[in-house]
């Protein structure tokens, strides 16, 4: 198995919704409620140092949603495999797992309720930045996190309060891994990772309060969140405890966007070895992260404004993206990721170019996949050539 799995990766106040990947909306409308759709993408990876250079496919996936005046719905599901980064499986859909699946009510335009597999409200929503790798914040398992259980939103003026329950994370797809997830969740260690270890988290609380406000020519939102859950080690049987706290803003002044966020991850194991370190996973692998540490995130964007060659190209964002965690253990190495990047329309594709920079990252340059999270990689700054091509459905 390549133990450098790298991530294709991927609702709530119209503000927080400033700061999303804004992908072609092209589904086929079954009914005046249903859409169905999908995408199939392609990817290029370029990592001179490691002598990688591929274009395949990356990921095929299907959609559904459905809203009503009362009743709404949303269901996502992935396919992986035979290509780069999972050229160790012998075909397409060796790899597999849900992303989405949850059903909900609508009390009023205000007020909804969301029962199943859905993302928990925590720090900025959807994403922790403008990037289609995503950050830090998502292998630490706080970033673009589905799981099982309820979800209230509701919307009063300025304020939006999202408060959910997990009883659990998302149920295992399809891989060679234990780590067989959409989201980066607490996982059972493979074989190959060095102290790892054996925790299911569940009862899993959470809580986001945000308000918008004008802030001179900066539309923007702050926002505070909190989580806490039970971390069950299956080894000692053994309860610990998972916390976290984050604080967030994001602002838009005309074209220029603006994303700050910095969160506080405490966790307690009960491991039958070290406690300084959670096995976490997803995506086909296993690998561990610090019990504790801080994680910074800073993103600032551009939208250019209209179209190009003949009209066909549209949507362009430009955008760079920093963050790190910051280990509280004194020989644990911070990781950094940064990335620069452009996103844009052609025609009917979607199309990502990010520059991705990395340092103990466990996704990027060829650093320890296992433990640049944990006590940390080869601590030498890497880069690579990410492009990513999807035709949405």
């Amino acid at each position: 198995m390549n133990l450098n799995t790298t991530r294709a990766l991927r609702s709530l106040t119209p503000l927080a919704l400033l700061g999303a990947l804004s992908t072609p909306a092209m589904a086929i409308q079954v009914t005046d409620n249903l859409d169905i759709g999908g995408a199939v993408r392609y990817r290029w990876d370029y990592a001179p140092d490691r002598d990688i250079q591929k274009f395949d496919f990356d990921t095929a996936f299907l959609t559904a949603k459905y809203n009503s005046d009362t009743w709404i719905a949303a269901a996502k599901y992935r396919f992986y495999g035979r290509s780069y980064p999972y050229q160790y499986t012998d075909r397409i859909g060796a790899v597999q797992f849900a992303e989405t699946a949850w059903v909900g009510y609508k009390f009023n335009p205000d007020q909804q309720v969301q029962v199943g597999l859905n993302q928990i409200p925590f720090g900025l929503q959807p994403y922790f930045g403008s990037t289609f790798y995503e950050t830090l914040g998502n292998v630490v398992g706080l970033e673009d996190v589905e799981q099982v259980g309820a979800k209230y939103i509701q919307q009063s003026g300025d304020w939006n309060l999202q408060a959910g329950f997990y009883l659990r994370p998302a149920l295992q797809g399809r891989g060679t891994s234990n780590g067989d997830t959409y989201s980066t969740v607490v996982s059972r260690a493979d074989s190959y990772v060095t102290d790892g270890s054996n925790n299911q988290e569940h009862n899993t609380a959470v809580v986001r309060l945000a308000k918008a406000m004008q802030l001179g020519n900066w539309k923007s939102e702050v926002g505070i969140s909190g989580l806490t859950s039970t971390l069950e080690n299956r080894d000692t049987r053994e309860d610990g405890r998972r916390n976290a706290v984050a604080i967030h803003y994001l602002g838009k002044d005309g074209p220029w966007g603006l994303q700050l966020q910095a969160a506080r991850q405490q966790m307690s194991p009960r491991n039958p070895g070290s406690n300084e370190v959670v096995t976490f996973g997803g995506y086909d692998g296993t690998f561990n992260v610090a019990s504790r540490g801080n994680l910074y995130v800073a993103d600032l964007s551009y939208d250019v404004d209209g179209k190009y060659l003949l009209d066909q190209i549209s949507g362009i964002k430009l955008y760079a993206n920093y963050s790190a965690f910051d280990k509280s253990a004194d020989d644990f190495k911070t990781s950094q990721r940064l990335i620069l990047g452009t996103s844009f329309s052609v025609s009917k594709f979607w199309v990502a170019t990010e520059w991705l920079i990395g340092k103990n990252d466990p996704y990027i340059g060829g650093s320890s996949y296992t433990q640049s999270l944990a006590a940390g990689g080869t601590d030498l700054w890497k880069n690579q050539l990410y492009v990513n091509i999807g035709y949405y459905f």
